[in-house]
C-alpha cells in the first residue's frame, strides 16, 4: 500500500543470510500474455501469476474495458474478452502503468481502433512511444494525438502485414507489434527485434494456441496473420523472473553464507553470472537453481566495469543492484547505464550511504571500493532503485529506512517475507 516502508536492520557487512529463496513468476512477462488475451475467441487461463501491484493494475485495466476477469487472491488467473468489450483504455489506469500500452496492439488488431493516455511508469528517463506509433502507421493505422492521448483507427478495420525495423531494441515494442501482427491480414517482419525470453515465451504460447510465429528469441521474427486465436485447455505459464533471480544472486554475493536461488532459469542471467565471477564469487548452477557462496568477505572481491546492453547483454533493470555490489569490491569500476538516461538517479543516495561513486554523466559512474555503507532514510525513486536500496539497507551498518514500498511491490511481491525467510531483519510499516 502507498505510504509504507521498510525498516532493515543492517549486517554491518557480515555474512549471515543463508538457505532458500524462490523466484516468483517474471512481471515482464505475464503482462503482455494478459494483454494477449484480448486476441482470443475463448478463455486463457494463467498460473505462476506474481501478485504485484503491476499485475493487479493489468486486471483492473481488462475488467474496465469489460472482459470477464476470475481473480484469485486478487490475480488475475483466467481472462474471457466479451462482446461489450471496450476499446479505449482507462485513463487513470493506464495514464500511470507503464506497461499499459501493450493493450493497444492486441485492441487495434482485433477492433480496427484504439485509445490510449501516454503510458506512466517508473521515472528513469525519457521513454517515448514512436515505436510503436511508426509500427503501427506502417500496418496501416492512422494515428491522432491529442493532450497526451492518441486515438488510432486501422483503415478499413484491419491492420497489414508490414516490414520494421526498429531503430532501437524494444521488448515492449517487439512484444506489443507482434501481437498486433497475430491478427493482420499478410505476413509482418520485425527486424531488429528484441531477444529477451519473455518475447519467446509469449510467442510459444500464442503458437500453440493458433499464431504463426517464427524467429522469437531472434532479431527477426517473421508473423503471419490468422484468425481469433483459441486457448482451449491450454494455460499459460509464466517464466521465472530473471530480474528478481539476478538480485537475489546479488545480495546473497554480498551477504550469505550459502545461499540457493529457486525456481529461475540461470541460462536467463548468464551475463550476471559471468560478471560475478569474474569478481571472484563462488557460483554453480543446476537446470532451475543457482547456488551462491560467500567466502571471505565482499572486500575480497575485485572489481569489474559493467555496461548495460540488450539481452544476452548485462540488464539495465540488475544495474542498480550491482552498483551497490561494487560498492563493496576491491579497486575502480565503472558503471555504463546504456539504455536509460535517467537510471543512475539514485546514485546520490547510495553516496550519502558512505560510497565513493564519481558521478561523469546521466549514463555513467565510476565506483571507487570498497567502503563501508551506513543506514540511513530513503526515498525508492523507482521500482529498480527501490530494491537496489533495500540491499544496501541489508549490507549497511545500523538501520535503514526505504519509503515508497509502493514502487518495490509493483515487480516483487512480498519481498520482505522472502528476505526474512533467509535471515534479513526487516520489516513493513505505516
Amino acid at each position: 500500500m502507498k505510504g509504507e516502508k521498510f525498516v532493515i536492520q543492517g549486517l554491518g557487512g557480515r555474512r549471515v543470510l543463508e538457505g532458500d529463496v524462490e523466484v516468483r513468476g517474471a512481471k515482464n512477462a505475464v503482462l503482455k500474455a494478459l494483454a494477449a488475451s484480448v486476441l482470443f475467441n475463448d478463455t486463457v487461463r494463467f498460473q505462476n501469476v506474481p501478485r504485484i501491484e503491476d499485475v493487479l493494475r493489468a486486471g483492473d485495466i481488462l475488467r474496465a474495458l469489460g472482459a470477464d476477469v476470475t481473480l484469485e487472491d486478487g490475480v488475475p488467473r483466467a481472462v474471457t474478452i466479451s462482446k461489450t468489450f471496450q476499446t479505449e483504455l482507462p485513463r487513470d489506469i493506464a495514464a500511470k502503468l507503464r506497461a499499459s500500452i501493450v493493450f493497444t496492439g492486441p485492441i487495434l488488431a482485433r477492433f480496427g481502433k484504439v485509445s490510449f493516455p501516454h503510458p506512466g511508469g517508473c521515472v528513469i528517463g525519457e521513454r517515448p512511444i514512436d515505436l510503436f506509433l511508426s509500427g503501427f502507421e506502417k500496418m496501416g493505422a492512422r494515428i491522432k494525438n491529442r493532450e497526451k492521448s492518441y486515438d488510432i483507427i486501422a483503415d478499413g478495420g484491419v491492420l497489414k502485414g508490414a516490414e520494421i525495423f526498429f531503430r532501437n531494441q524494444s521488448v515492449t515494442a517487439t512484444e506489443t507489434l507482434m501481437m498486433a501482427a497475430v491478427l493482420a491480414r499478410g505476413e509482418t517482419v520485425l527486424l531488429n527485434a528484441a531477444r529477451e525470453p519473455e518475447v519467446e515465451s509469449l510467442a510459444q504460447f500464442l503458437n500453440s494456441c493458433g499464431a504463426k510465429i517464427e524467429g522469437a528469441g531472434t532479431s527477426a521474427i517473421v508473423i503471419k496473420g490468422t484468425k481469433l486465436l483459441s486457448a482451449g485447455a491450454r494455460v499459460y505459464t509464466t517464466p521465472p523472473d530473471r530480474i528478481e533471480a539476478g538480485s537475489f544472486l546479488i545480495l546473497g554475493a554480498l551477504a550469505a553464507k550459502k545461499l540457493t536461488i529457486r525456481n529461475c532459469d540461470p541460462s536467463h542471467v548468464m551475463s550476471l553470472i559471468e560478471t560475478l565471477r569474474a569478481t571472484g564469487v563462488s557460483i554453480q548452477t543446476a537446470r532451475d537453481s543457482i547456488i551462491v557462496e560467500g567466502r571471505g568477505t565482499p572486500q575480497s572481491l575485485r572489481s569489474v566495469h559493467v555496461k548495460t546492453a540488450e539481452y544476452p547483454g548485462f540488464p539495465t533493470d540488475i544495474q542498480a543492484p550491482m552498483t551497490i555490489f561494487l560498492t563493496q569490491t576491491s579497486g575502480r569500476a565503472m558503471v555504463f547505464e546504456t539504455i536509460f538516461e535517467g537510471r543512475l538517479g539514485y546514485v546520490e543516495d547510495i553516496i550519502r550511504m558512505g560510497a565513493r561513486i564519481d558521478v561523469c554523466d546521466p549514463h555513467r559512474v565510476i565506483i571507487h571500493g570498497p567502503t563501508p555503507l551506513r543506514g540511513r532514510e530513503l526515498q525508492g525513486p523507482d521500482l529498480r532503485a527501490g530494491l537496489a536500496f533495500v540491499i544496501a539497507g541489508i549490507i549497511a551498518k545500523g538501520e535503514s529506512v526505504v519509503h515508497n514500498v509502493y514502487n518495490i511491490d509493483r515487480g516483487y511481491e512480498r519481498i520482505e517475507e522472502r528476505l526474512r525467510g533467509i535471515g534479513v531483519d526487516i520489516q513493513r510499516t505505516q
